[in-house]
């Protein structure tokens, strides 16, 4: 939860600074007027973000991802383009698709437990009571929910398009912490706190954990847009958070939260440049941006540094987190996954 408040804070920090700088309007009142409602939406998805990680309430968890949801459409359709409000339409749906398994999950586990906090769920899954259809159905709703609101594979389709459509702060705080906060935080948290390491649990996650890396790698490498490879390399790097989740508890968590925090800095540091060479350029065409490093020597060098970092090269922070999770993949007996893992990386 401490590595979360502090990613939350580093990377709207940053989505605030590239706002200062991102919108330009048709004069200075139109320029204030969208800085206003974009500080508003912010507060409200920071506070959103910040109640997902204070809560232990089933029901309440619920509500501060519906709080975050509904700021993220709006952030995402702001610049009013036809682009901007089909990303917010993708997501906007699939989010209700995820609204509707997470609120069927938790009325099957309320069912179970006659309670919704953390505690009582928890003990009762770990019980006589985790054993039963209820108690699968409950948690496997839950599974799919969060896994549309992290964008793992197969329910990525909003993503590319979410990230790539929205003004460059807004993705900026998509990518780096709105969906590692719904999406994949909440996911570990639950597993950890609520629904248990079970065989069941572990092999779904390390499944989608794995598809998710080798789709979004391959996916990334047809992309000529600059943002939506982004996009499509962000997938890959939450299957690697979520194969070590799957992985179970002690080192398998560490690397987990580790890469998680690694993905929100260097994920974000790469949207950062894409604001910068998109304000710079007007494109965001890779093909048009050959030798770009020689005008732009400081988004050059710290864009490489960063994609270095999501590879996995040494002595990059990114290296260290995915070393934990493929020990702790090698550790639990799926040396076939973590073999599968390093060659995506």
């Amino acid at each position: 939860s401490l590595v979360m408040f502090l990613s939350i804070a580093l990377v709207g920090l940053c989505a605030v600074w590239v706002a200062r700088y991102g919108f330009v309007g048709v004069d200075d009142d139109a320029e204030d007027e969208k800085k206003f409602r974009f500080a508003n939406l912010l507060l409200l998805s920071l506070a959103g973000m910040n109640g997902i990680v204070l809560v232990r309430d089933l029901f309440a968890l619920y509500v501060f991802l519906e709080v975050t949801a509904v700021t993220s459409f709006v952030l995402i359709a702001m610049e009013h383009g036809k682009a901007a409000f089909e990303g917010a339409f993708k997501y906007l749906v699939l989010s209700a698709l995820a609204t509707t398994l997470l609120l069927g999950g938790l009325a099957l586990l309320f069912i179970l437990a006659g309670d919704t906090s953390f505690e009582t769920v928890g003990a009762v899954l770990r019980g006589e009571g985790g054993t039963g259809k209820l108690a699968l159905v409950g948690i496997a709703l839950f599974l799919g929910g969060l896994s549309i609101k992290a964008g793992l594979v197969p329910f990525h389709g909003w993503l590319p398009d979410a990230y790539s459509s929205a003004p460059s702060a807004v993705s900026v705080l998509l990518a780096g912490i709105v969906t590692k906060t719904t999406g994949v935080y909440t996911l570990i948290r639950l597993v950890d706190a609520v629904f248990g390491y079970s065989e069941p649990v572990k092999a779904v996650l390390l499944a989608t954990g794995l598809v998710s890396i080798v789709v979004g790698a391959l996916l990334a490498l047809a992309q000529k847009d600059f943002k939506r490879m982004l996009a499509y390399s962000s997938i890959s790097q939450v299957g690697y958070i979520i194969l070590g989740l799957g992985a179970g508890p002690g080192l398998g968590f560490a690397g987990a939260i580790f890469h998680l925090f690694n993905h929100a800095v260097f994920k974000s540091l790469l949207f950062v440049d894409s604001a910068a060479v998109e304000q710079q350029t007007g494109t965001r065409d890779m093909d048009k941006l050959g030798g770009i490093s020689v005008k732009m020597p400081v988004t050059g060098t710290t864009s490489v540094l960063a994609m270095l970092s999501t590879a996995g090269i040494p002595p990059l922070s990114g290296f260290w987190s995915k070393l934990l999770i493929i020990l702790a993949v090698w550790k639990a007996g799926h040396e076939g996954y973590a073999a599968i893992a390093v060659l995506a990386s």
